[in-house]
């Protein structure tokens, strides 16, 4: 269970695969980083910035969770991913895009209804 929540070093174990799929692994760990990063500046811009906006707190509490849940996410998808491919076995199934999917929605429906009662 704590191994395939937090999966280890897996450079320890297998063959080194060729390098492009290692590099091709390492962009996409990275390309996840990086949403996270912009997730986190957009919760906490809505938290200072939206000063007269209510739900301000909410919106950018739920984007920082989701921020968090991505960074913590990817490293375990490179990890797992890393694995397999050092193991010569197929790569595991990932739930982290339909996270972000319906986190995102969640966010963007939560900003139009709180933008839709501020108007009103």
């Amino acid at each position: 269970m704590r191994r395939e929540l937090f999966p280890g070093d897996p450079r320890s174990v297998g063959d080194d695969p060729d390098y492009r799929f290692s590099l091709a692994n390492e962009r996409t760990f990275l390309a996840w980083i990086r949403t996270a990063l912009a997730l986190a500046a957009g919760g906490l811009g809505a938290v200072t910035i939206l000063d007269d906006f209510p739900g301000e707190e909410f919106l950018g509490i739920g984007l920082l969770a989701l921020s968090f849940l991505t960074a913590a996410s990817a490293y375990r998808r490179w990890a797992l991913n890393e694995r397999a491919m050092r193991l010569d076995e197929p790569l595991p199934p990932s739930r982290l895009p339909m996270l972000m999917a319906v986190g995102v929605a969640v966010v963007a429906v939560a900003a139009a209804v709180l933008f839709a009662a501020d108007v009103s």
